[in-house]
């Protein structure tokens, strides 16, 4: 038996992008559902990392609206230090893992969504260029929800995908897709003890590394003085202990965030070579190299990392952290170059000032490159060019592969779910397709409701 129930908006997916959408898309007017496979909302604002540049090189704040909500709210419960300049990331903004998903549940019953948790996507009907009716499938369930509007927030681009619409993934010259990780905390961290090793050592810390992004600064005072702190390097140790067989990752730094947690670090490392998260074959595969690879990186973090003797497991995110996947065209696609030159179009309806940031999916390299001033994404990188109520929000907006480095942070999904929601219920208030949305009307709306449009 299949049940039927109408909105004007359906979102699937509960990231970032996702839960962003939704409570837009909700507080200005529309009845919305918001379908998720976990069983927790936020996505990876639940598992460690945090929120990169908030602000831009000259400190200044570039992303507000829902976004900068989520971060008061979870200032208020002392999940998070704010915003904290960094030589390397810009800012940081770390978010206790858990309270983050409570925070958006609050936020999603405030706003009268209706939730569909444990729910896969199973089927689209599409009829006239349009999305009739999708199902969602779980514990032997299936619901068909027909809307106006359907959102993809899946991150991998699903919805699109199953829909018909068009999209890339991969580099342009060998469609090689960034690789996942699956991010761990561990507690029990001496953190000065850490520092001084830092100190000692600073040929640990990446100014040799492909990264024209990273700044003077960036140093063990800098991570002595900081509770937001991102650490990013110890090349030369990892590559001695590749050489010696004691390191069981295929990458060339360590990356761990210091947590609004006592002692705790989430740590960003394991690492998933030629993968592809659109693949249910592979997500398998890297699930279980991942949660493998974890114990042994403990041992070395014990063995080898001043700081980190006495460190022990405290979570594991609940599914491996898909860095990239499909980007559904839309009528418009975002060029690297348009980053690069720091354009902001009439049409933008966020901004983004994180530098490129791209990991090789078939070696240990990772590349940055710096983002100067501020960039815009158009709204038409939101409207998919092939399905007409078809929109997007999250990592699978329509921009080029290189720009996807800088697009596909946690605050600036949050920011176009913003921008995306808000449309969504737009046009179906006005009987319009979402390329007809009156784009200024938009930009005034979300304005007033504290999106960041210009710095």
């Amino acid at each position: 038996m299949k049940l039927t129930k109408t909105y004007d908006v359906a979102v699937i997916g509960g990231g970032p992008g996702g839960i962003a959408a939704a409570i837009s898309a909700a507080r200005n007017g529309a009845s919305v559902i918001l379908a998720e496979r976990n069983g927790y909302l936020g996505g990876q604002l639940g598992s460690g990392l945090p929120f990169l540049a908030f602000l831009d090189r000259k400190q200044r704040q570039v992303i507000g609206g829902v976004a900068q909500e989520f971060v008061d709210r979870l200032s208020k419960l002392n999940g998070t230090h704010g915003h904290t300049y960094c030589p390397f990331h810009i800012s940081t903004t770390v978010i206790h893992p858990f309270l983050a998903r409570i925070i958006c549940f609050e936020m999603a019953k405030e706003t009268g969504i209706d939730l569909l948790m444990h729910c896969e996507l199973s089927d689209v009907k599409v009829s006239g260029g349009k999305i009739k009716s999708v199902t969602l499938s779980g514990k032997g369930e299936h619901i068909e929800i027909e809307a106006n509007i359907f959102i993809d927030a899946t991150g991998d681009g699903d919805l699109g995908f199953a829909a018909g619409a068009s999209f890339n993934k991969g580099q342009e010259k060998d469609n090689v897709l960034q690789p996942p990780t699956l991010m761990f905390n561990l507690g029990g961290v001496d953190f000065e003890a850490f520092c001084d090793f830092i100190a000692e050592h600073p040929e640990e810390l990446p100014y040799g590394l492909k990264m024209n992004n990273l700044r003077e600064g960036y140093n063990a005072e800098f991570f002595r003085n900081n509770p937001s702190f991102i650490f990013f390097g110890m090349q030369n140790l990892i590559k001695k202990l590749r050489k010696e067989g004691k390191c069981p990752v295929a990458r060339d730094t360590v990356i761990f965030i210091r947590q609004p947690i006592p002692g705790e670090v989430a740590v960003n490392t394991i690492r998933i070579l030629n993968f592809d998260g659109s693949s249910v074959a592979d997500l398998s595969r890297g699930e279980l190299e991942a949660h493998l690879q974890i114990l042994p990186l403990i041992d070395m973090f014990r063995d080898f990392v001043p700081g980190f003797k006495n460190c022990y497991l405290t979570s594991i995110n609940s599914s491996i952290g898909v860095r990239e996947s499909r980007r559904i065209l839309g009528h418009k696609i975002l060029s690297h170059k348009d980053c690069l030159d720091g354009i902001v179009s009439e049409d933008s309806i966020a901004l983004c000032s994180y530098f490129i940031d791209i990991h090789s999916g078939t070696s240990d390299d990772t590349t940055g490159i710096t983002v100067e001033e501020p960039f815009g994404i158009p709204y038409l990188c939101l409207v998919s060019k092939d399905v007409d109520n078809l929109m997007m929000s999250g990592r699978c907006i329509s921009v080029d592969p290189i720009a996807f480095g800088a697009t596909r942070i946690m605050n600036v999904c949050m920011a176009v779910g913003q921008a995306c929601g808000t449309a969504a219920s737009m046009a179906t208030s006005c009987a319009l397709s979402p390329k007809e949305v009156d784009v200024e009307k938009l930009r005034i709306k979300i304005a007033e409701q504290g999106a960041i449009l210009k710095v």
